[in-house]
């Protein structure tokens, strides 16, 4: 027996297997990126695979190997997104029934996706736990196979295929980037890779807010975490995988740490610079070039595992993203309550060279003194230094500044 959990044959046959069903997504590099962190930066583009991202890889591994038997009893999983879409359109594929529990809040794109690609969707839970135990329910009682999102060794072999085309993409890198939840990308990646390229050094990227794989790297076993919360949802799991964390921890050359904020300011990244629709998830890899960009040795390849982001979520992400970058500015202060004085705090912006987005005029509130008002602003900036030279502006101009941000 090969002392390697998943081998290279293992993934090899699963490359062979996706052939014609998974698209060989295109790695594009990205000057910006380059320039950023001062070393070669190419970005492996996952979010332009079909059903938009990797899941449909080993969903597909995964039901393909099923016996007749397993694969006329249909296939059932649960899942808020991208697991769904992989799971329906594999099955779809290859003739196999199947079942998908999701939250009842699951964005409505993901839900009418998952239906299109030949899954009966049922809606089910507040929350992900609740969601899988009815899937487990329904497996129990309809002799369903379950299609698990990582733990289990054929999904991260058929993740372990784009190990494969970024080594053979870009035969120069020296590092990988993989955002995690599961992990069974991770797992399958650094399987694949280690085994043909030892020297290049494969690492794991968290949400802060979800990150169950540090502590659980330092104790030696997943550990669960006792509550997480991130708008990188696709990363957003509480546990490791058994299957995928014994392979991270004895293959992996670390597993790196991203905040909210630069999630908000990579995801701005990827659509303004790279021209590419990216999620939470994976723009994280991308959050890791911003906050340990210096710490890494180049050429390095950054995997954006997906881009199925809810518009509606976009909205709000691109927002965050355009504080953080210094492209979106908000502020209280307060004016003199007489004719003209919102005028005269409009010009002061004009000159300031600050587009007003948005603005509300508070001229009756038990705070405000009599003759006093107060003025909420959002305005559209140019960057940290152009902020400072509003307020700057501002204050130099008479204004007191109540709350800025």
């Amino acid at each position: 027996m090969s002392s390697w959990p998943i081998t290279l044959d293992d993934v090899r046959g699963a490359h062979k297997m996706l052939s014609g069903v998974a698209r060989v997504t295109p790695m594009e590099g990205s000057r910006y990126l380059s320039s950023l962190i001062g070393a070669p930066v190419h970005l492996k583009c996952e979010n332009l695979q079909r059903t938009g991202s990797f899941k449909l890889r080993g969903a597909y591994v995964r039901i393909a190997g099923l016996s007749p038997v397993e694969r006329a009893a249909g296939v059932v999983a649960a899942s808020a997104g991208n697991h769904a879409q992989g799971v329906a359109l594999a099955a779809t594929t290859l003739g196999v029934r199947s079942t998908v529990f999701m939250p009842i809040a699951a964005p409505l794109p993901k839900v009418a996706a998952t239906r299109d690609y030949g899954a009966e969707v049922r809606l089910h839970g507040e929350n992900f736990d609740a969601t899988l135990e009815a899937a487990l329910d329904y497996a129990d009682a309809t002799g369903a196979v379950v299609i698990h999102p990582f733990d289990h060794e054929d999904v991260v072999a058929g993740q372990g295929t784009v190990g494969l085309e970024i080594l053979e993409q870009c035969p120069e890198v020296r590092t990988i980037l993989v955002g995690v939840g599961g992990g069974g990308l991770l797992a399958g990646i650094a399987s694949a890779v280690k085994q043909l390229r030892p020297d290049v050094k494969v690492i794991g990227v968290q949400a802060a807010g979800a990150a169950a794989y540090p502590p659980s790297l330092r104790a030696g076993r997943p550990v669960t975490l006792d509550g997480f919360s991130t708008m990188a949802d696709g990363i957003q799991v509480g546990r490791p995988g058994d299957i995928p964390f014994e392979i991270i921890n004895r293959l992996a050359d670390g597993v790196l740490t991203v905040s909210e904020t630069s999630l908000a300011r990579a995801l701005l990244i990827c659509l303004e610079r790279c021209k590419l629709v990216v999620e939470p998830a994976g723009a994280s890899t991308v959050a890791a070039l911003l906050e340990h960009g210096a710490e890494l040795e180049g050429p390095l390849v950054a995997v954006l595992s997906g881009g199925n982001i809810d518009p509606l979520l976009m909205q709000r992400v691109l927002r965050h993203g355009m504080v953080a970058a210094g492209r979106y500015f908000s502020l209280r202060l307060r004016i003199t309550d007489r004719p003209g004085a919102l005028a005269n705090l409009l010009n002061v912006l004009t000159r300031a060279d600050t587009n007003v987005v948005d603005i509300a005029h508070v001229r009756t509130d038990p705070k405000l003194d009599l003759g006093e008002a107060e003025v909420d602003l959002h305005l559209e900036t140019k960057g940290p230094e152009h902020c400072a030279a509003v307020l700057s502006e501002l204050r130099e101009s008479g204004y007191t500044i109540l709350n800025q941000g």
